[in-house]
């Protein structure tokens, strides 16, 4: 997960999962939603309610979903690595195989003391990616645990920090560019070293003196169409007329303002304004920014 690594009608029979208590979303229990699946010891379900990953100079460690989502609207807290951060990448994405898979992704690219961090996004459908935009946050992303959420449904991806959205991708199918709607996909997060690359294009590495590197994960909550053996029940609330509202849902007036203003005050790079990279013109989608 490197810088460049990183329909309107549904298949039929999506088991939509929601974690209810009244008609308020409550968090997940991470023993029946995740499974560490590397990094030997270094990821911890802890109490069930909160998720540690840890690097250092032997390995990191990482973990995925025990379900595959096709469509979704999906919270997590993070709270990342403190302190000397620098040449450490903490990805949380989205994800499914092959080698035309469809990814969505966070990644959290550290940085030296008192330095931002940079938020990298990506979105990549039939194994084409290279839609990059980054971020610096308007908070210090290690002191506490704070939402990062992915909006997921026919009509867009909008990619959300504590509510405030700050990249949308639009289906643009119409204008021939693939839009992820065909691929389950599960949740992946890892905490690695990419001190080649992440901080200051590879030019400041990563201290060991400072390992372990740890981050945390808590509140995980979703509202998704979970594939179980090739079929879903999202079809069923289809047919009834009862879909759930997240799987239409846009960004009104008030959430698109925000959206403007994280790009205009946060926004680092965009790929659909780096004309040195696109000397022949931009991507299609870039004109449905």
């Amino acid at each position: 997960m490197g810088f460049s690594s990183f329909s309107s009608r549904l298949p039929s029979l999506y088991l939509v999962v929601i974690f209810l208590i009244g008609s308020s979303l409550v968090s997940a229990n991470f023993y029946d939603e995740f499974d560490i699946t590397w990094g030997d010891g270094r990821g911890k379900i802890i109490n069930g309610d909160l998720l540690t990953l840890s690097l250092d100079k032997t390995s990191g460690s990482g973990f995925e979903s025990r379900n595959e989502y096709m469509y979704g609207k999906i919270d997590m807290q993070l709270k990342l690595v403190p302190g000397n951060s620098a040449g450490t990448v903490t990805a949380y994405y989205l994800s499914s195989k092959g080698s035309n898979w469809d990814e969505i992704d966070f990644e959290f690219l550290g940085n030296l003391t008192g330095d931002p961090y940079t938020l990298h996004t990506n979105v990549f459908s039939q194994g084409k990616g290279n839609r990059e935009q980054q971020f610096h946050l308007w908070f210090d992303p290690t002191a506490d645990f704070h939402t990062y959420s992915i909006l997921w449904n026919p009509k867009h991806i909008v990619f959300s920090v504590d509510g405030t959205p700050i990249r949308e991708f639009k289906n643009a199918e119409s204008i021939g560019v693939p839009f992820p709607k065909d691929q389950p996909m599960r949740i992946h997060s890892s905490l690695w070293n990419a001190d080649d690359w992440a901080t200051r294009g590879g030019l400041v590495k990563t201290d060991w003196t400072q390992a372990p590197f740890t981050a945390s994960y808590r509140n995980f909550k979703a509202e998704a169409c979970v594939v179980t053996s090739g079929k879903s029940s999202c079809s069923d609330s289809a047919s009834s007329g009862s879909n759930p509202g997240w799987l239409s849902e846009d960004l009104d007036n008030t959430k698109q303002e925000r959206l403007r203003w994280a790009q205009k005050n946060y926004m680092i790079y965009n790929y659909c304004s780096d004309s040195k990279r696109f000397p022949q013109g931009f991507p299609p989608e870039c004109s449905m920014a």
